[in-house]
């Protein structure tokens, strides 16, 4: 089931996404911004690689491993981490979780 890109000002909430999303998706995507849910089932991983840009990982249900830059943490229910542009990343998910996705995209130019 697709779910459709919140729009500015609305309210999403997250244990409705939990509930219909049972596979990563976008939740906004605007000039600037993006946030993915991104569902990972236990033992799910997604191998190591970078983006260019800035992101946060907010855990909101279950616990992740992410090796960033060659080094592991566990980033478990309740919290956030912040990864730089271009740094390699990758997670290994130890239990069923659900992780909001915030990419900061670079500014559209129009000059």
């Amino acid at each position: 089931m697709a779910i459709p890109h919140a729009s500015s000002g609305q309210v999403v909430d997250l244990d409705v996404l939990d509930a219909e999303a049972s596979e990563t998706c976008a939740v906004v995507k605007d000039g600037d911004i993006e946030i993915m849910w991104l569902v990972l089932p236990g033992g799910k991983q997604i191998p190591s690689h970078a983006v260019s840009t800035s992101m946060t990982l907010q855990c909101v249900r279950g616990r992740v491993e992410v090796l960033v830059d060659g080094i592991t943490k566990v980033l478990a229910a309740d919290q956030v981490m912040y990864i730089a542009s271009g740094l390699p990343h990758g997670f290994h998910a130890l239990e069923e979780s659900r992780i909001l996705v915030t990419l900061v995209l670079p500014a559209s130019r129009t000059d």
